[in-house]
């Protein structure tokens, strides 16, 4: 009985690794929201500023605010002696964030132009310019707003301000603006989602963190019960990356932790089921929150070199199947296809409920046989698991999360 069980995982895990990717011919419109996206691709005015290294300040036109012109702070870094015209990455902070040299010169160091613009109205020095955009604190986030005063709204300029950037980022000689992705952290997540879903020229995407589902569960739950419903519709409608996830058509790499103390894995996985092309996931246990620890982990820079220099991609994992056997055990699996050899494979899980921060996960190694990865899942419930590879760079990728009451 043991070794039939086993011949229909391997059936099952061989089926599954010849999967093709999930199909796009149901894909829904795009909704672009409030934001013209025919002005925003336009390259906008910029003043190039002082250089050190790698790294140069501009600055470059934003969104009106309450009628008045705006700038947007930026550092644009580029690689030094490129061979022909580079790829390119828009940086987007998060919440207590700014314009980050280092994180624009470290993707310099790597072949790219990088623009890191600074979202919260600031220049070089962290103060607030006299022509910068809204301040990025929550009152201005969440505050009460009319349908009328949506451009004034900080998400409103932040989007905006980020695809001007990829704007002037692609106009750059020496840059193909065939081959830019965008990748973000916490609140500059959020803004990825919803960037990647109205700005059809990107070609790959990786939110940190950010999600979005905010008004179901986030670390702003507060905020929504404060509002009217008919303001918390508004915010939704408008600003929640629910609304524009369907709309990404580029490879994206959601990157979460499983404690995240802002993005629960619970909204988490709600927003990457809405995207109808390809998903990949890298769920790290206890991953920490903060712009340096968003930006290190080494999938991030190997996913995009896969899709904008042909790089060797990361392993990519298939739907994870539960099985139970007639011993009463439980076997979690899922196929892999990967170019670089997976030397690992784990499990991970919880047992834990209530508020997704505060659960205690535990990990253990998984089998690797056949392109599959197959773990038995402790016997005690309720418990939330997942299955994770990594291959030989020691570059991680996960399934989604599964649940058994």
């Amino acid at each position: 009985m043991l070794a039939a069980r086993k011949t229909v995982i391997l059936v099952a895990c061989l089926a599954l690794a010849s999967l093709p990717p999930r199909s796009s011919a149901a894909e829904p419109a795009r909704n672009t929201g409030p934001w013209n996206m025919e002005s925003l691709q336009r390259v906008p005015p910029a003043a190039w500023g002082a250089k050190s290294g790698l790294v140069q300040e501009v600055y470059y036109e934003g969104e009106p605010l309450s009628g008045k012109p705006t700038r947007v702070f930026a550092y644009c870094a580029r690689p030094e002696n490129a061979p022909g015209k580079v790829p390119g990455m828009v940086l987007v902070h998060g919440g207590g964030g700014k314009a980050f040299a280092e994180w624009a010169a470290l993707w310099a160091k790597r072949g790219y132009a990088a623009l890191a613009m600074d979202l919260a109205g600031c220049g070089p020095d962290g103060k607030r310019l006299p022509d910068g955009g809204p301040p990025q604190d929550d009152n201005a986030k969440f505050r009460d707003f009319t349908d009328a005063e949506v451009r004034q709204m900080w998400t409103y300029h932040a989007v905006a301000a980020a695809i001007r950037g990829h704007s002037l980022l692609a106009s750059l000689a020496e840059v193909d603006p065939q081959r830019i992705g965008v990748t973000g952290i916490s609140w500059g997540g959020y803004l990825t989602c919803i960037v990647a879903g109205i700005d059809g020229r990107l070609k790959v995407a990786v939110p940190v963190y950010g999600c979005g589902f905010l008004d179901q569960n986030s670390a702003w739950l507060g905020r929504f019960e404060k509002m009217s419903a008919e303001q918390r519709r508004r915010w939704v409608r408008l600003f929640d990356p629910a609304q524009y996830l369907p709309g990404v058509r580029c490879p994206i790499l959601f990157t979460n932790g499983t404690n995240d103390f802002a993005y629960p894995l619970e909204s988490y996985r709600k927003s990457y089921r809405l995207v109808p092309g390809r998903v990949d996931l890298r769920i790290e246990v206890r991953m920490p929150h903060g712009h340096p620890q968003g930006w290190a982990p080494k999938e991030i820079g190997l996913y995009v070199d896969s899709v904008l220099k042909a790089g060797d991609p990361l392993p990519r994992l298939g739907p994870m199947r539960t099985a139970d056997a007639k011993s009463g055990k439980t076997t979690a699996s899922a196929a892999f296809t990967a170019k670089v050899p997976v030397v690992q494979g784990q499990i991970h899980w919880t047992h834990d409920t209530g508020p997704w921060q505060k659960r205690q996960w535990s990990s253990a190694d998984a089998r690797l046989r056949d392109r599959c990865v197959e773990a038995e899942l402790p016997a005690r419930r309720p418990i939330v698991y997942y299955l994770s590879v990594a291959d030989r760079r020691d570059a991680m990728l996960s399934t989604e999360h599964g649940e058994l009451p």
